[in-house]
């Protein structure tokens, strides 16, 4: 079976992508994967993710990877405005979130992918992560985890391209999407996405990259962002 998968499919995004994915039927099965589902996967548990791709490999080949996972603010967690809010607890968990989760979500599903047939894994990284366009400065741990995803993309895009060359591997920014993630963020008078808006871009904007782009940092159109 030819197999789209969708982590984070609780999330807002997550769950318009898998709707938009479901409702293409360009994929024999949509598998959405997070906390809640069967098999279950966090982010947070390496043998929860090993499982979850080992089970998705036994319904079929995954042909589309989508993470759309990532953390912005909890309980315990609010973009600092200034160095002497960095709590050193508050970073790990959004390293933990944004970049360590995605990495582990590469090394498990990445290998997965078909090697002789096109195939995509993108993750949501997001425009404030950009080391180049940080013009503002603050949300020091959002930020950093994002430009470690980043890396991390990258890292992996050069390894995946040694075994699985018609392969793309990306970091996508997505817009800002009225989801639970940027909602108590999101400034007075900016124009916000719906999430089903927004995985309509993502996927089209998908279609548009080749694997000479894999490795890249892309919007939700296709267009190149400054890392």
């Amino acid at each position: 079976m030819r197999l789209a998968v969708v982590i984070g499919a609780r999330g807002g995004i997550g769950t318009a992508l898998a709707r938009a994915l479901d409702a293409t039927g360009a994929f024999d099965a949509v598998v959405g994967l997070s906390r809640h589902s069967s098999p279950s996967l966090d982010l947070c548990a390496e043998e929860s993710i090993a499982a979850a791709a080992a089970q998705v490999a036994e319904l079929g080949t995954p042909h589309l990877v989508l993470d759309a996972t990532g953390l912005l603010s909890d309980a315990d967690l609010k973009p600092e405005k200034s160095l002497r809010a960095i709590d050193p607890a508050a970073m790990a968990r959004a390293f933990a979130i944004n970049a360590i989760g995605p990495a582990l979500l590469m090394k498990h599903f990445l290998p997965r992918l078909p090697r002789d047939a096109p195939a995509v894994f993108a993750t949501l990284s997001a425009k404030v992560g950009s080391i180049g366009d940080n013009r503002l400065g603050g949300w020091y741990s959002y930020r950093a985890s994002k430009a470690a995803l980043n890396q991390l993309v990258r890292t992996a895009a050069i390894e995946l391209a040694r075994t699985h060359p018609r392969a793309i591997c990306v970091a996508l920014h997505p817009g800002t999407v009225d989801t639970r993630l940027s909602r108590p963020f999101a400034k007075t008078g900016l124009d916000t996405l719906t999430p089903e808006t927004a995985a309509r871009d993502i996927l089209a904007g998908l279609a548009r990259l080749r694997p000479d782009d894999s490795g890249g940092f892309f919007d939700r159109h296709g267009q190149p962002l400054p890392f």
